[in-house]
């Protein structure tokens, strides 16, 4: 790793975005023997979000990362919920997203990862048709191969002409809690409700509980961002939930503290949206933010990684040919779009119901979940297929 600033020079493929997405695309083509550079606007690891859940789709996609077994020492028992029953899923498990960050760079080549690399724009050079970064620093960094994994704000989503995020009605606060001594949770995952108020609690290991808060809000809102004034927001948003969940709240680490809009990219865009300009891509949140309500947004992006990583290694074994390699990036999207479409439809229509909406709309969206997703845990007994 280096936090240097990035010398100018060109590089077989770049990657933009040292995320869970864009280290695990690293991490699957160093698998096959194929190196990259991964460019983190951060000076350091970044892990947005304190937890990610990962369900059984997922672990497929990490253990052809390698990388499976590493993080199974924290888990949740299959499925069972409290209050809201939820059925079907299968074995669930819950890891902090730094220790899944750091285990996916620990794996990684030197000087793979470099850090103070802030991406200003993208450009395609007229004469090679070759893609070229421009940093904040006023350096240029080409590439045979760009693909973009820097997050719902992408700069590399933007050049490709992928439309904006929107925002649901929905807002989340997350967080950790550590008890030294140890907590007498049940491995579960248990979400209680009460009016729009939803708190659910994801212990990660005996000494260690994730937990998220979701509110309703105004698209329009602004969130307090200091972790004493969240903390407070997030006690006012339980006061009528048990004592153990003020508890919780009570005994955060502040560090790990969030607030934030829901965000999402709309289905219809996804199924009809630019995903390639020759030789870059795009994948994880980059290509398809979709709402939390499934669980599926990092185990989305991880199985991004497995697949463009595939499809890449086929043709690169020849040495870089642009054609071949339009080729390859065509059909990891078309092995992508159908699947993020799908997750991000029961997605957003699940949004739908939670959001206050009228008893019309949630008539419409119930009869469209039933017709479209008989199976409503379908998702999970996807498999990505090998790297």
């Amino acid at each position: 790793m280096e936090s240097a600033a990035c010398k100018e020079e060109m590089h077989e493929i770049v990657i933009v975005g040292g995320g869970l997405c864009g280290l695990a695309t690293a991490l699957a083509l160093h698998k096959k023997g194929i190196k990259s550079v991964v460019l983190e606007k951060s000076e350091t690891l970044r892990a947005a979000g304190a937890a990610i859940g990962v369900l059984p789709n997922g672990w497929r996609a990490l253990d052809q990362l390698g990388v499976g077994s590493q993080n199974r020492m924290a888990w949740i028992d299959k499925g069972r919920e409290q209050y809201t029953p939820n059925k079907n899923i299968g074995e669930v498990r819950c890891l902090k997203r730094s220790d899944i960050v750091e285990t996916f760079a620990d794996a990684l080549p030197p000087k793979t990862l470099r850090f103070g690399c802030e991406i200003v724009s993208v450009e395609m050079d007229p004469l090679t048709s070759l893609p070229y970064i421009l940093l904040s620093n006023g350096q240029r960094i080409g590439s045979q191969i760009l693909i973009g994994c820097d997050g719902s704000r992408s700069v590399v989503s933007s050049f490709l002409g992928v439309k904006p995020t929107k925002t649901f009605r929905v807002a989340a606060i997350r967080g950790l809690t550590t008890y030294p001594n140890g907590h007498s949770f049940p491995l579960e995952f248990v979400r209680l409700i009460s009016g729009q108020t939803k708190f659910g609690i994801l212990p990660i290991t005996d000494k260690l509980v994730h937990w998220f808060i979701n509110l309703h809000h105004g698209t329009d809102t602004k969130f307090p961002q200091d972790p004493e004034l969240i903390k407070q927001t997030a006690l006012e948003a339980t006061s009528d939930h048990p004592k153990h969940v003020q508890e919780i709240i009570e005994g955060c680490d502040l560090d790990s503290l969030s607030f934030f809009h829901l965000r999402y990219h709309e289905p219809w865009d996804l199924m009809l949206g630019n995903f390639r300009e020759k030789t870059v891509t795009v994948a994880g949140d980059a290509m398809h933010v979709m709402g939390p309500f499934l669980g599926q947004g990092g185990s989305a992006g991880i199985e991004d990684a497995v697949v463009l990583a595939r499809n890449l290694v086929k043709t690169l074994k020849g040495g870089f040919d642009h054609e071949k390699v339009g080729e390859a990036l065509d059909q990891y999207i078309k092995e992508r779009r159908m699947r993020v479409v799908k997750l991000a439809t029961q997605a957003y229509l699940t949004a739908l119901l939670i959001e206050d909406r009228p008893m019309l709309t949630k008539f419409i969206v119930t009869a469209a979940m039933a017709l479209f997703f008989k199976n409503p845990y379908a998702h999970v007994e996807y498999d990505c297929g090998h790297l």
